[in-house]
């Protein structure tokens, strides 16, 4: 018999794990903290992977500064991620006092089937040595994968929530607490798309609570095959995160080589409010390597919101990155001088 084939208990939902902000943030048309879609968990606006190589002690200080979205892998890139594990353990192993103010998102990059994803799953509660994963991720989701995922989706409501089937056969490995009881091993499901055409199938399943895409001022496929569908103030929308905010293949940070002397070069934590400046967007995942980082990311989000004419100009910026304007072509009216 299959893991799948077995039925979950039905049970009464979890009651609310309203995350509570480690410090109070200055106020501006670009709130800190949000609600993440559907779920009942309140999220920074920046999250922080591990894909930068962060140090613990940075990680402990970004939760200081705020930061109380992070995001983890075990399978992929595992020594980039590795180096953060001591804080994650310290913040959301079991028995931790900040557990309930901290959102913990994994991912599997390299399951294709419902039933190998309790490999994961004791990889990620051996390494992190905790109760419960706030948001899981099935990670990498393209068109050549879709079919795989299209079964994975199928087994979300036995991984999700109290009683599932996932969460007995884990409590059979591990010790099991009463966190673990009252809120599953998993908490919501998450996918990060590479395809924008799925992300747009997957918006209104109810199999998925959080939608992660790529998005930045360069690669904006987002702006017309994901965001336009979404009401933010739909309170049974998706969570949406982006990420690779700051560039894919180049530095978006970096001048294109036609930008005219003299214009707005934007910096990295412009670019996470390019993102955040979006509708629907959450969270806007980041790669710091350092607490320097952090705080100017921070700084950026106290800016608020960028203006329409600075969204503007920071699509024509994008354009010049993917070389989509000639030197003579270049629409004046369209740029920004700063000093």
């Amino acid at each position: 018999m299959k893991l799948t084939d077995l039925k979950p208990i039905i049970a009464s939902k979890p009651e609310s794990n309203i995350v509570i902000p480690q410090k109070q943030q200055p106020e501006s048309d670009l709130p800190f903290y949000r609600k993440l879609g559907r779920t009942d968990l309140t999220v920074s606006c920046l999250g922080l992977g591990g894909g930068g190589h962060i140090s613990s002690e940075d990680t402990l200080y970004a939760f200081d500064r705020g930061v109380n979205y992070f995001f983890y892998s075990s399978d992929l890139h595992h020594y980039l991620y590795s180096s953060m594990g001591e804080a994650l353990r310290k913040l959301c192993g079991r028995g931790s006092s900040y557990r309930d103010k901290v959102v913990l998102a994994t991912v599997t990059y390299l399951v294709k089937t419902p039933e190998a994803v309790l490999a994961s799953l004791l990889d990620q509660f051996v390494d992190l040595k905790m109760d419960y994963i706030d948001v899981f991720f099935w990670g990498w989701i393209d068109t050549d994968n879709e079919h795989d995922f299209n079964k994975c989706m199928a087994a979300s409501n036995d991984l999700r929530g109290a009683n599932s089937v996932y969460q007995r056969t884990i409590e059979r490995m591990f010790e099991t607490s009463e966190r673990m009881k009252k809120m599953g091993i998993v908490r919501y499901i998450g996918a990060s798309f590479h395809s924008h055409d799925l992300a747009n199938q997957w918006l209104n399943s109810p199999l998925l609570d959080v939608v992660m895409v790529r998005h930045n001022v360069a690669h904006r496929t987002a702006q017309q095959k994901v965001f336009p569908y979404l009401d933010p103030q739909d309170p049974q929308r998706p969570g949406i995160v982006t990420f690779k905010s700051a560039g894919m293949r180049g530095h978006l940070w970096e001048s294109p080589p036609l930008l005219p002397s003299g214009c707005w070069q934007p910096s990295v934590p412009d670019l996470y409010r390019y993102s955040l400046s979006q509708n629907s967007v959450d969270v806007a995942l980041a790669g710091w390597t350092k607490r320097k980082h952090i705080d100017e990311a921070i700084a950026g989000i106290e800016k608020g919101k960028l203006t329409a004419k600075e969204l503007d100009y920071l699509d024509l910026y994008g354009d010049l990155h993917r070389n989509r304007f000639k030197k003579g072509e270049i629409p004046r009216e369209r740029l920004i001088y700063r000093s």
